[in-house]
């Protein structure tokens, strides 16, 4: 088959965290697919079809594209940030296995991004630097019982944590039962960071003690990390760091 299906990640919003494979892909591409926002962030051009969808089809989008490329188009699938965190990746996999055999004899590749994560992560200084976990907070693909189960486990065995799709106007009432799991666990001088539009103009990095983290401090642009008991601030005259040490000795 001559089609093929790239899965790439934009990044977290700056164009310069675009990795040169993805801006290539997306040159060479004849149809971009994607969540509504995502797509918009693809420059239109002559003999480039952008195909826009609502952020709850993963799966029609990714058969869609798996035909298109059977038909001999050359597709990117994208994705905010990374396409295997919480993404595209493991959707159009789902597709592949699941639909016509000759799909899998396409040429499907994944480029890897910078998460939202690592990006804030970065811009707040080494929260992540040990052993971590990232937990979707969004109950639409999973119940929030298995949330909650993750979340006091993640508690339990003292892991930084990141938190993906916190609170929306859809969901405004998880994120206030994630701080209530967190303060039965932690101590109240637990650091939290709210980066919000991470790497973008509007970014903004707030650092808190959970005893002082409200629910409205979270919204679906933003990531919650959450320092383990052994996460340190560093305070100075410009912003702070906040950073885990490596050693647990």
């Amino acid at each position: 088959m001559s089609g093929w299906v790239i899965i790439a990640g934009l990044g977290p919003g700056r164009e310069s965290f675009v990795m040169p494979e993805v801006t290539e892909a997306i040159a060479q591409a004849t149809d971009i697919v994607g969540y509504i926002p995502y797509v918009r962030r693809i420059a239109p051009r002559a003999g480039l079809t952008l195909h826009e969808s609502d952020n709850r089809v993963e799966l029609d989008r990714a058969r869609h594209a798996l035909q298109m490329a059977a038909d001999g188009r050359r597709v990117v699938v994208v994705s905010s940030g990374d396409p295997g965190v919480f993404a595209m990746a493991s959707a159009v996999f789902e597709a592949l296995e699941a639909g016509d055999a000759a799909w899998r004899a396409l040429d499907v590749r994944v480029l890897p991004g910078i998460t939202a994560m690592l990006a804030a992560s970065a811009a707040a200084g080494a929260p992540l630097g040990h052993d971590f976990c990232a937990i979707n907070l969004s109950d639409n693909l999973k119940p929030w019982d298995l949330i909650e189960k993750r979340l006091r486990l993640a508690v339990e065995a003292d892991f930084a944590m990141g938190f993906y799709n916190p609170r929306s106007k859809a969901r405004p009432t998880g994120f206030a039962r994630v701080l209530d799991v967190l303060r039965e666990g932690c101590a109240p001088e637990r650091l939290l960071i709210f980066a919000r539009a991470v790497s973008t103009a509007e970014q903004q990095i707030r650092v808190v003690r959970l005893a002082d983290a409200t629910p409205e401090m979270a919204d679906m642009r933003t990531v919650v990390l959450v320092g383990s008991s052994r996460t340190r601030l560093i305070e100075r005259a410009g912003d702070p760091i906040v950073y885990t040490p490596r050693s647990v000795s």
